[in-house]
């Protein structure tokens, strides 16, 4: 995909709450695409990628697709229950979340795993 732009929409999971927090958002005043990709490594509670799908579509972009690699059951009915008409491609789903939100048996944090935290 040599001509995609690509951004990045800052969102992490409060760990208390579960709910996502924005830390950055830089995505130009209008859109400049007609397709969006969300890439996420893992779809858990479905909070981030919901609050993701509400960025994108407030900016303006109609046509949205998710793309992870692992999900919970949960966080994938949350998203589809938020938003029918984003196609939710993932690579594998797992059992289901923990108490504390995380992925069942899952791969660990995604981030601590990605940054070394």
């Amino acid at each position: 995909m040599p001509g995609a732009e690509v951004w990045h929409i800052g969102l992490f999971r409060d760990e208390r709450t579960l709910k996502p927090v924005s830390y950055y958002n830089r995505l130009p005043v209008e859109p400049t695409v007609s397709v969006c990709l969300v890439l996420d490594p893992m779809l858990a509670t479905g909070g981030s990628s919901v609050a993701t799908v509400d960025i994108l579509k407030r900016w303006g972009v109609t046509k949205i697709k998710y793309v992870g690699i692992l999900a919970a059951p949960e966080g994938i009915e949350r998203l589809h229950g938020a938003h029918p008409d984003v196609p939710i491609h993932i690579a594998a789903i797992d059992q289901g979340l923990n108490e504390y939100g995380f992925i069942l048996p899952g791969l660990g944090d995604a981030g601590d795993r990605q940054f070394g935290t």
